[in-house]
């Protein structure tokens, strides 16, 4: 599909796929905060917590970089 193979394409997609999947995640986050009145502190909270796992991938992802696997 336009020259390129799966590799790549399946590459693009963990690449720019998930990261803008988790900007929409991120924004449906500040949704819930600003529609729920959380406040500051709740705001944070609520940022932490449940980007806590996106910041899991985003560290698996770096790993894996620097260890060249």
């Amino acid at each position: 599909m336009f020259g390129l193979t799966e590799e790549q394409i399946s590459g693009f997609g963990m690449t720019f796929g998930i990261g803008a999947f988790m900007l929409f995640m991120l924004f449906i986050i500040g949704e819930i905060a600003w529609k729920s009145k959380a406040g500051k502190t709740g705001t944070l909270i609520l940022f932490f917590v449940l980007s806590f796992g996106m910041l899991g991938f985003i560290a698996k992802t770096i790993i894996e970089k620097i260890w060249g696997m």
